[in-house]
């Protein structure tokens, strides 16, 4: 063999050699994709959104898009993966028509634009959760005020027939129209409880901050027996949520009120949590507490109010309540930034084995629509959609792989 012969035989050799190594590699091998890449299967957590201020928007001039298309808002959330819609439900709120004058026609978040809003919801496919505040306005940790039509009441028997007989009522009017919320909150941030701010003389205030655990607890019990006894005949089997604002709160609340208060025939924790606000807690803080929260009561946990920023800026005279402060490290008022912060709180959550998170109302854009404090909004710059209308990034936390 000379050497040419020797050169061309090597080559022939170590081509033969290399296909075959290639065909064992590639014909019998079944790589599966990293776990990361998978993504968790996500049934039964809830993705939501709270869409209260929704139908005054639209009354008011407010319009939606969608890639530049004018689209409906509830359609809109549920193309992008929301299962989920939060609704408040104030008592006799006549303040929402008063405020448009002589131009105002209805009332809002009253219980026929909630039946209005869980029947669009509803044809969407999507669950409900509906927020009682048991109050005419609105009830947060700084104001539980006391509905007009109760402000005569004297006795805490009577206070509880009262919150027992507007949430029997309301459910079976809701049942009965085939709109029975999935889920139902009883009180609003109740961190003081409720039915408290302003109250008469005499009234039986439910503020525990001032140690009122067991009255408190007398009224919710009237509440969740309203409940368990409207969801007994109906094929709509409502879970029940009690909520306060800020994880570090949550462990001194449901102590109390499951031990003075003897409240313990709920479904869920539910809280609030606005890192901009709720700064005890950072977002990698929130598997664990949410991990406490269960192990600790044996409920399902929840985050039931959240949001933040995509621009620092404005589209219209309403001051915004965020924008001002300094972002959360690493989490810059873009819209990055805020689509990157609500999946990091999603995926906490996850983590923690929370059922869901709910964002706060990220439909709030700016319109001639009009509150106790201006006309617009002061929420434009935490919507979901620019100023212009259309979506931005953040809709879509709920199409992310967890």
């Amino acid at each position: 063999m000379n050497h040419k012969q020797f050169v061309l035989l090597v080559l022939v050799w170590s081509l033969f050699s290399f296909s075959h190594c290639k065909e064992d590699e590639t014909d019998n091998t079944v790589v599966d994709p990293p776990e990361e890449e998978k993504g968790r299967d996500l049934t039964g957590f809830y993705l939501g959104a709270d869409l209260s201020y929704v139908n005054q928007i639209l009354d008011h001039n407010g319009i939606y898009k969608d890639g530049g298309v004018v689209k409906d808002p509830y359609t809109i959330f549920k193309d992008h993966g929301t299962n989920l819609v939060r609704l408040r439900l104030w008592h006799n709120p006549a303040w929402t028509k008063e405020v448009y004058g002589a131009n105002g026609t209805q009332l809002y978040n009253d219980l026929y634009d909630v039946e209005k809003a869980i029947k669009l919801a509803k044809a969407q496919g999507l669950s409900v959760l509906l927020d009682f505040h048991y109050s005419d306005t609105w009830a947060d940790p700084q104001n539980q005020k006391i509905p007009a039509a109760w402000q005569d009441v004297r006795d805490i028997n009577i206070l509880r027939d009262s919150v027992f007989n507007y949430t029997r009522k309301t459910l079976l009017y809701l049942d009965g129209k085939g709109l029975m919320p999935e889920l139902v909150q009883l009180g609003n941030e109740t961190n003081c409880g409720m039915l408290y701010t302003d109250a008469p003389e005499g009234f039986p205030a439910c503020n525990v901050c001032n140690g009122a655990w067991q009255q408190l607890g007398t009224v919710l019990n009237g509440a969740i027996a309203a409940v368990k006894e409207v969801t007994a005949t109906s094929a709509v089997k409502t879970k029940i949520l009690l909520h306060v604002a800020d994880p570090k709160n949550v462990e001194w609340w449901f102590d109390n009120i499951t031990t003075q208060g003897a409240v313990t025939n709920f479904d869920m924790i539910g809280f609030s949590f606005y890192p901009l606000w709720h700064t005890t807690v950072s977002p990698d803080q929130l598997s664990d507490k949410i991990a406490s929260f269960r192990s600790k009561y044996s409920k399902q946990v929840m985050i039931l109010e959240t949001a933040y920023p995509w621009t620092p800026n404005g589209d219209d005279g309403y001051n915004n309540q965020f924008g001002s402060g300094t972002p959360v490290t690493g989490f810059p008022y873009t819209r990055q930034g805020q689509a990157d912060i609500l999946r990091k709180i999603t995926q906490e959550v996850l983590d923690g084995g929370g059922i869901g998170v709910i964002y706060w109302e990220p439909a709030w854009i700016t319109s001639s629509m009009k509150d106790s404090w201006g006309t617009g909004s002061s929420w434009e710059n935490c919507a979901f959609f620019d100023f212009d209308g259309n979506t931005i990034d953040a809709i879509d936390f709920t199409k992310q792989k967890y």
